[in-house]
């Protein structure tokens, strides 16, 4: 895929903690604005990418906020206690290297006395300095930061680095749109906010909207690893992984059967994903105003939240060709 690897460098590096979106929704509208008809942003700070069309209306979302860390109080020494963004835990963030937004960066360390069973409150970001004043001088409480980690090619067409979660699923939504050239429906790319804080932005952004379809982009859970508890059905390397339940939605048969056949038409690797824990954008949507018809379009994820997160492109190229698909093929208005 066209400098898949390059643009999921710099979706990845781009600051973007949930409520905090502003880098990333800069760095995606310039890739978004020469293929749209209408670019806006609405009072959550989702970014709303239209292209007309006659037939019906579509909404494709993928969130462009990810967790991260949140300065509370800078000691006398110049240690910095924090509060996590999103669903982070202590084995995720110990001995990792972060970057406030300002370029200041941090290691994450835990208190001596705590080991080895810690949690989050026994932690704390050293920035190198000497003193409270001195990294007064460079933080305030209230910054955020995120992890260092940044993509590498694996084997074959694995990569693995921090924030795939969702970076890899605006990357779909934008090689899709560089994809599409006859849409046959009405279509709205929506880059979300504040998904990893409670899905936020989608709710908002669905209700102005108004879809007849929704269908969300992002990654998910997978049973191919090591000592898996069968909580996921996908598997990295099986290709675009098709909704049909997590914890917060129940798609619609009628959208997991038209991916089916779009797939199916244009010989499209798909898997089906079913999840026991977590969720995404799909829940708020599927209840905004009187119900919309949602479904999603996964890429299967190895380590979700951690700062070594692994997809394969070529999963997230058979993304890309289902949103594709799915767009150029005349959706019934409802």
């Amino acid at each position: 895929m066209t400098n898949a690897f390059t643009n999921l460098q710099k979706l990845t590096r781009a600051h973007g903690v949930s409520g905090n979106e502003n880098e990333i929704r800069t760095l995606i509208r310039s890739k978004a604005e020469p293929y749209a008809d209408e670019v806006c942003q609405d009072v959550m700070g989702n970014l709303i990418v239209h292209i007309k069309g006659s037939g019906a209306k579509i909404m494709f979302t993928a969130h462009m906020d990810t967790t991260g860390l949140v300065a509370t109080h800078i000691d006398d020494d110049g240690f910095v206690s924090f509060a996590t963004v999103g669903g982070l835990t202590a084995i995720d963030l110990v001995q990792q290297t972060f970057r406030f937004q300002n370029g200041t960066n941090a290691i994450c360390v835990a208190r001596e006395d705590k080991l080895p069973d810690i949690k989050v409150k026994d932690l704390y970001l050293d920035l190198g300095v000497r003193t409270g004043k001195q990294a007064k001088e460079l933080i305030r409480p209230g910054d955020t930061a995120v992890y260092t980690n940044h993509l590498r090619q694996m084997a074959g067409n694995s990569v693995s680095g921090c924030y795939l979660d969702d970076r890899a699923g605006c990357l779909v939504l934008l090689q899709a749109l560089c994809q599409i050239k006859n849409p046959a429906n009405d279509l709205y790319f929506v880059f979300t906010t504040q998904e990893e804080v409670g899905t936020r932005g989608a709710k908002p952004a669905a209700f102005s909207v108004d879809p007849d379809y929704g269908i969300v982009v992002d990654v998910t859970a997978v049973d191919n690893v090591r000592g898996s508890l069968h909580e996921g059905t996908a598997c990295v390397g099986k290709g675009a992984a098709i909704k049909i339940m997590d914890r917060s939605v129940i798609c619609s048969n009628k959208i997991v059967t038209a991916l089916r056949e779009a797939a199916q038409e244009r010989n499209i690797p798909v898997q089906s994903d079913i999840i026991t824990c977590g969720g995404t954008d799909a829940g708020p949507m599927r209840t905004t105003r009187g119900g919309v018809i949602t479904g999603g379009i996964s890429i299967p994820c190895r380590y979700t939240h951690a700062s070594v997160e692994m997809v394969d492109l070529d999963d997230v190229e058979a993304c890309v060709n289902l949103v594709a698909a799915f767009c150029e093929k005349e959706q019934p208005v409802l």
